[in-house]
């Protein structure tokens, strides 16, 4: 099966067989509409060529149902006028969309829900513990599902997706570690499906398009569900018209999986093709994992890939080798506490409605320095007709990401050098390496921050979030005893956390809670120069260039 073939989902026909996942962006609304910036991030994606939107998750009722802030939700019908905005955008660029629908139930954020959080059963929610949900509470989220459909349907969605994974109160009825109830929700496989079966039924009685549901095909934690079991439960829901896999409940990787695991790692465990209309997503960055997961899959879920590229599906179809690539850092796309959606590698995300443009220009610029910083701006001056020649003093371009030694992250982020030598041969900019550019007549881009190497002479001692020291740890550790502190570890998700820790520890990195004596380094830092900082400083350095030369001939 090809990703360019259309595909059907009950009786819809989508273009082809690229979905966008749903994602949390922060970009609603504190009172859950959606808003322009909101519809401006979807619309790119759909402009881009993908064949469906799943919208990030929507919370039904306004008493305990939310998950994070700035979620939208469908708990107030003035609200489905901006909805058929979303819609209406969407549509117009031949893509459709369904809503996916969530009760957030024992992982419900507490600092904006009106009551606390409940659950199949009172158990341990990672540091507290919900309500048990009585027959009445059933009852009611119930009801809430089926008014979050109709919600769905009045403002022009095309279908629905029900969220049942990663822990959320869907997935808290199926998961045997969760559900310990011994009434009839509770006990049998049978009786742990009837919560979500009774959303289904009622919310088809209802409303009269496709309704999906998207499941964790196994739990990454130690008491967790197998492949086998996350099948069997997709395969024995009736009348659904898809089951949407992804992975994961409390423990990481779930579906975000970094750099160190490898690529399409759900389907990889997916037993065979399921009885069922399918959906896979996780960690499918270009065509062979597409084509890997559409082995035993419908449909291709891709995330993190559309942030990274809004036109993923589009450049996938005609020209992969341009498709700006996910890294799968999980730095600026998981920073979802307190911040909206953001990507490391595309500066943009988020800011549809306000991206920097170069104003046309077919004059010439000489660019000296083929890092990030570089390679951003000349692509940038490329896409405004400039005829473009980059310098650099080494023999291929990549500046400090040359530099990286840990295996994995030098593969990853070296296809982001790839795509910009792919992208900048395209547009014809020339390249001129190996030798030094001393001349006045050239925009430098040279790093605005370098961090001191390190100098170590016996046991190394670091005490640094900085993203370059966890690459310098693991070098050293080949031929030196390293000790990090584990507030070192702060700059990290918890999935590059995990994926870090096991592999530092495998090279015999010892972690402690505080470092004694005096570190080799200690420079911990909120905000650090990362790719985006680099991308973003590339940009501003051209527009000022720009500016700058304008004002001198007037």
């Amino acid at each position: 099966m090809k990703f360019s073939e259309p595909g059907k989902i009950g009786d819809l026909e989508i273009r082809n067989r690229i979905v966008m996942a749903p994602m949390i962006s922060n970009l609603g609304n504190p009172d859950g509409n959606t808003n322009d910036n909101h519809i401006a991030y979807l619309e790119e994606r759909a402009a881009g060529g993908t064949g469906l939107i799943i919208t990030e998750y929507t919370y039904i009722n306004s008493t305990n149902s939310r998950g994070s802030r700035n979620e939208t939700g469908t708990y107030n019908p003035d609200f489905i006028p901006k909805f058929r905005r979303l819609t209406d955008r969407i549509h117009s660029h031949g893509a459709r969309t369904f809503m996916q629908l969530v009760h957030a139930g024992g992982k419900a954020f507490l600092d904006t829900n009106r009551e606390g959080p409940m659950a199949p059963t009172s158990t341990d929610y990672v540091g507290y513990m919900p309500r048990e949900m009585t027959i009445e509470d059933i009852e009611s989220v119930v009801k809430d599902f089926v008014r979050g459909a109709k919600f769905a349907s009045n403002a022009q969605f095309d279908g629905i997706e029900l969220h049942g994974a990663h822990g959320y109160l869907i997935q808290e009825f199926l998961s045997p570690a969760l559900n310990r109830r011994t009434d009839k929700y509770g006990g049998s496989l049978e009786n742990r499906l009837r919560f979500p079966q009774e959303i289904i039924e009622a919310v088809k009685s209802e409303v009269k398009f496709p309704v999906g549901i998207r499941l964790s095909l196994y739990e990454d934690d130690p008491d967790g569900y197998t492949p086998d079991y996350g099948l069997k439960v997709a395969e024995s829901l009736k009348g659904i018209d898809y089951a949407h896999f992804s992975a994961g409940r409390f423990a990481p990787p779930g579906s975000s999986s970094a750099f160190y695991g490898e690529k399409a790692h759900i389907a990889a465990k997916l037993p065979r093709k399921p009885r069922v209309t399918s959906i896979v997503v996780g960690s499918v960055t270009g065509p062979a994992d597409a084509e890997k997961v559409l082995e035993k899959s419908d449909f291709v879920a891709v995330g993190r890939a559309h942030l990274a590229d809004a036109y993923f599906a589009e450049k996938l179809l005609s020209n992969p080798e341009l498709v700006r690539p996910c890294i799968r850092c999980n730095q600026a796309c998981r920073d979802l506490g307190f911040g909206e959606v953001r990507c490391t590698v595309n500066p943009d995300v988020g800011y549809e409605l306000r991206k920097v443009q170069i104003p046309g220009n077919t004059g010439r610029i000489k660019i000296v320095g083929a890092g990030i910083k570089g390679l951003e701006a000349a692509l940038t001056a490329a896409k405004a007709g400039m005829s473009v020649t980059v310098y650099d003093m080494r023999d291929s371009i990549g500046g400090q990401v040359l530099d990286y030694w840990d295996p994995k992250k030098k593969e990853e982020f070296g296809n982001l050098i790839n795509y910009y030598g792919n992208a900048l041969r395209n547009f014809g900019v020339k390249f001129e390496l190996g030798s030094k550019y001393t001349g006045s007549d050239a925009l430098y881009c040279l790093p605005d921050v370098s961090y001191p190497e390190l100098q170590p002479s016996g046991t190394v001692k670091i005490d640094s979030n900085v993203y370059q020291y966890h690459d310098v740890a693991l070098k050293l550790a080949s031929n030196h005893k390293v000790i990090m502190s584990k507030r070192s570890l702060t700059s990290l998700d918890r999935v590059r956390v995990h994926s870090y820790v096991e592999a530092a520890t495998k090279a015999g990195i010892e972690f402690v809670e505080k470092i004694e004596g005096k570190p080799d380094v200690e420079k911990n830092q909120r905000l650090q120069y990362d790719i985006r900082a680099a991308m973003i400083s590339g940009r501003e350095a051209l527009k000022n260039y720009l500016d700058h030369n304008s004002r001198a001939h007037l």
